[in-house]
């Protein structure tokens, strides 16, 4: 069966995390990627944290399964007539690279639409355009902190926390892709490409929105009933730092499990949902709080919380976090063990949901990496092993027009 985005020509001119996340996404659903790197150099993630001597690492691995490599040279006359029929033939280009790069190779938004008035130019910067800092460069944790996740993870008595989760490099990436999906269906209906940008500090703030929620909140009524600080504690002028709090209005911990001093992950995540809460007393061996007044009530329990969390980890003590969910999930608690990330790679049910996949490349051999996070009901994609450099330059050179020979004369110059 034709894949959904088969037959679209997208042009991968982007390094490291978010670009690549991006491109990544869309060859996994059947669009042919061409990833163009620099001759003898490549992403830079491919030497990055290497596990393998001199074997492409898995930070890049990971990142670019599914593409296909040409190397070329750009900044040379002939890799920048190359490049220029790329573009006349393609239907996506996407880069991330500093602000201004792409100016400088010739490469405007203006030349792009000269070349091929129907391209879709996709590209992540770390800020917007016109934001004061649009000059900078822009790493994950960068991104975090200007788009306002990190002042508000972490523990009240501690300093601003970044995520180990990829908010500013894959989920900007994630969010490029669905606008570059947006933009291939208004070309449908107009004929004409457009550019479309991301900025890494408006897609952390994209996930971060309760938490403008919460600011709002704060300046009307000065205080914020489910975070730890409320009643007893104190509210300054800005959203605080709530620990491990679930945030949304079910107030939630990550509670001590048996063996958590020896594992540091035997824990789960607990939460009390107000619709839900004489089960939970039940599940945990307290019926009789669903109608103490001093526990039956969300306001009643609030003051409480800490004790209520205290008195469930007595209850977990003797139960691991497995044996724990068990349990729990019967009586409808929301809740989770805390997975290590060993757990996650080897976890047979995400391995049969094609969440975590075990591929083939040339040189490296089998290795994990993760599949689609998105599941479809016609089709299932199948994850190949990202592209050695420069693997398919003459594949994509020969289909261009390129002989042997003139192939062999680009090389000798290092054009490819």
């Amino acid at each position: 069966m034709a894949l959904p985005l088969e037959g679209i020509k997208i042009i991968d001119f982007t390094g490291v995390q978010a670009g690549p996340a991006c491109t990544q996404l869309l060859a996994w659903f059947g669009a042919d990627v061409l990833k163009v790197e620099r001759p003898g150099v490549g992403d830079i993630t491919r030497r990055q944290l290497r596990d393998v001597p001199n074997l492409d690492a898995l930070y890049f691995t990971m990142l670019n399964s599914n593409k296909k490599s040409l190397t070329l040279d750009t900044k040379t006359p002939e890799g920048k007539a190359i490049m220029e029929q790329l573009i006349r033939e393609a239907d996506v280009l996407v880069e991330n690279f500093a602000p201004g790069a792409m100016d400088r190779m010739g490469f405007t938004w203006e030349r792009l639409q000269e070349l091929n008035p129907r391209l879709i130019f996709g590209s992540i910067k770390g800020f917007s355009e016109g934001h004061p800092y649009a000059d900078l460069k822009v790493y994950e944790n960068v991104a975090q902190c200007a788009g306002g996740a990190a002042s508000t993870t972490g523990f009240w008595d501690g300093p601003p926390t970044v995520s180990a989760a990829a908010l500013g490099d894959s989920n900007t990436g994630m969010h490029l892709a669905i606008g570059i999906l947006t933009a291939v269906i208004a070309r449908q209906k107009t004929g004409r490409g457009q550019k479309v940008s991301v900025s890494m500090q408006d897609a952390v703030l994209n996930l971060c929105r309760v938490k403008l929620r919460d600011q709002e909140r704060l300046e009307h009524v000065g205080y914020l009933e489910e975070y730890p600080q409320y009643p007893n504690g104190t509210f300054t002028d800005t959203v605080p730092r709530g620990g491990n709090a679930g945030g949304g209005g079910q107030p939630g911990w990550i509670l001590k499990c048996k063996g958590w001093q020896e594992d540091p992950n035997a824990y789960i995540y607990f939460t009390i949902q107000e619709q839900n809460w004489a089960r939970t007393c039940e599940a945990v061996g307290k019926p009789q709080w669903a109608q103490d007044p001093d526990y039956a009530t969300p306001r009643a329990r609030q003051p409480r919380l800490f004790d209520i969390f205290a008195e469930v980890e007595k209850w977990l003590a003797d139960k691991t976090k497995f044996e724990a969910v068990e349990v729990l999930r019967k009586f409808g608690v929301p809740c989770a063990p805390v997975l290590s990330m060993k757990e996650i790679a080897y976890d047979p049910a995400l391995r049969a949901s094609g969440s975590i996949v075990e591929v083939d490349e040339e040189l490296r051999g089998k290795y994990l990496t993760v599949g689609s996070p998105i599941k479809f009901s016609d089709f299932k994609p199948v994850i190949t092993g990202a592209p050695l450099l420069g693997e398919h330059t003459e594949e994509v050179l020969g289909r261009m027009g390129y002989s042997a020979e003139q192939i062999a004369k680009l090389r000798a110059n290092k054009v490819v």
